[in-house]
């Protein structure tokens, strides 16, 4: 029996994790717990210890994550709390109790001066303060474990789940007739599911190739397009989409294309 913990289960990722295992139950004996941020505040290390103490984990899927890009800019002791110091707890006690961690990163890790995909071992330099506090979090996982799998994605989205851009754009159509969208940031719209899937593939085939995967969909365009995309997609009527930049607090990379990415196994 593979016992799994999954942190942040009330997420758009962990909400799809759920419904995807559903697929799976018949196949292979794994028992999951989900938690979410309730349950298992990644920032209390008490907490993490007592529960994870408690139970014979295989696996921690680690998608809790704060994820508030312009409030980090603000305020980036909130997100250091739980992309950095969190994670090095769930690192630390992982390492005690010999468990693979499975933890969900950006690609905001980087800077998007690249014209061509990022690959694993290029080298990081986030440019805001989300991606730096989650920067600090692979590093505190790779200081400490040899079990692990870091997998950075890029703009992650769920059409049933979460506050994202997908549902966002839906939303909005709903209310307004104009669309302002930027077509000056270039990378590739990844569906939860498909990354839900590829998590648990890791699991079930027992993987070792540990390290850092890069995990995104195979389309490139930019935000505008995606956001011409989505609106075709759902046959939305009488909506005009304009190509225009808005101002942000945080600086955001121009071009996060994830290169050698990793196929559902």
């Amino acid at each position: 029996m593979i016992t799994v913990l999954v942190a942040g289960a009330n997420g758009q990722l962990g909400k799809c994790l759920q419904d995807s295992v559903k697929s799976y139950l018949d196949l292979v004996s794994i028992k999951w717990d989900f938690k979410n941020s309730k349950e298992l505040d990644i920032t209390n290390e008490e907490t993490i210890n007592r529960i994870i103490k408690k139970n014979k984990y295989n696996y921690i899927i680690n998608c809790a994550a704060y994820t508030n890009v312009e409030q980090a800019e603000k305020t980036p002791e909130l997100a250091i709390a739980v992309n950095s110091d969190g994670v090095k707890s769930l690192a630390d006690i992982c390492k005690i109790e010999n468990i693979t961690l499975i933890h969900i990163s950006t690609d905001y890790v980087f800077d998007g001066e690249k014209t061509e995909p990022y690959k694993v071992n290029d080298k990081t330099n986030p440019i805001n303060e989300y991606g730096k506090s989650k920067l600090l979090g692979e590093q505190h996982i790779q200081n400490r474990l040899k079990k692990f799998f870091i997998i950075r994605t890029s703009w992650l989205y769920s059409k049933k789940y979460g506050k994202n851009f997908y549902r966002t754009i839906l939303t909005k159509a709903q209310t307004e007739d104009k669309l302002k969208i930027t077509s000056k940031e270039t990378g590739c719209p990844t569906n939860a599911n498909d990354l839900a899937n590829y998590i648990i593939s890791l699991i079930i085939h027992k993987k070792e190739s540990y390290g850092i995967h890069h995990f995104c969909g195979n389309i490139v365009m930019s935000w505008y397009d995606f956001g011409l995309e989505i609106i075709e997609m759902n046959n939305i009527q009488d909506i005009e989409i304009l190509d225009q930049e808005y101002a942000t607090v945080a600086k955001r990379p121009k071009y996060s294309v994830l290169g050698e990415n990793k196929k559902i196994l």
